[in-house]
């Protein structure tokens, strides 16, 4: 009798080991860029919306997908009440601010929780990456839900994603979170742009600069697993207030300093791809 015993490392080798991935593009889509961060609270939704908004500004043809299939935040963030049409068997995104969109949120009321199991969230995911009429699309942003996942895997495994932005804070317990996505993206083998600061720090009325949640913190780990550091986007209160108006800051006030970062981030993404 073999006593060999099998670990959780053993288990998750056999799950997530990149061997026979077939990995399909968006129909409809030329580059797919994710946006994730394995922490919640780090303001990732917000940075989907605007740098999609960022890359509408430079005249390219944009979609944005909710991939938080328990939290979406795209209905609120863009003020988007109405559900999607269908041409029988495939949805019509929603188009809001010249983005196409689409969000599980579009389809369950505000206040319906998600209960539901992996395979129901995999199958919904395979819906919105082929059962959606997007409609010839430079970039198609995906907001991706916290955690390492059966989102993440399913994106990972079976879509291909041309890169993924990662987004965090520069706190020590978000890193940690943020340091189990680098080693799963690299893991499956999935191209990681770069990170992104995010609530880096603020400027008082002192006019002083105050790092509220550490400093550093994420270019440190970009060093550490040798990947890029794209960058810092202070807290502002703007950017909260336009986001929970359904308007993004991007969208509603171009000449910000803030919308200025996302389109200097959208004109290094449209630079490297297109």
């Amino acid at each position: 009798m073999d006593d060999k015993k099998v670990g959780l490392s053993d288990t998750m080798k056999a799950k997530t080991e990149p061997k026979t991935f077939r990995r399909n593009p968006i129909l409809g889509t030329k580059f797919t860029i994710a946006i994730s961060s394995a922490k919640g609270g780090v303001g990732k939704s917000t940075f989907a919306t605007n740098l999609a908004l960022a890359l509408k500004k430079l005249g390219l043809n944009v979609g944005l997908l909710d991939a938080d299939i328990y939290g979406p935040s795209l209905p609120k963030l863009f003020s988007i009440n109405e559900k999607p049409e269908s041409d029988g068997q495939k949805l019509v995104p929603i188009n809001k601010y010249g983005i196409q969109c689409m969000s599980i949120g579009f389809l369950t009321d505000e206040e319906t929780p998600m209960i539901w199991r992996g395979p129901m969230v995999t199958s919904a995911i395979k819906t919105f990456t082929q059962k959606v009429l997007w409609k010839d699309l430079d970039f198609i942003i995906v907001d991706m839900p916290p955690g390492t996942g059966d989102t993440q895997l399913t994106f990972a495994q079976e879509i291909n994603m041309d890169g993924v932005i990662i987004v965090s804070t520069p706190q020590e317990i978000a890193l940690q979170d943020v340091k189990r996505g680098i080693r799963m993206f690299d893991k499956l083998k999935v191209n990681i742009i770069g990170l992104i600061d995010n609530m880096s720090h603020f400027i008082g009325d002192d006019g002083k600069k105050y790092a509220i949640f550490g400093e550093g913190g994420v270019k440190r780990t970009a060093d550490e697993f040798h990947k890029k550091f794209l960058g810092e986007i202070p807290i502002n209160s703007e950017i909260g207030k336009l986001g929970d108006l359904g308007t993004p800051i991007v969208e509603s006030k171009p000449d910000h300093e803030i919308s200025k970062i996302y389109l200097n981030f959208a004109e290094k993404i449209k630079s490297t791809y297109l």
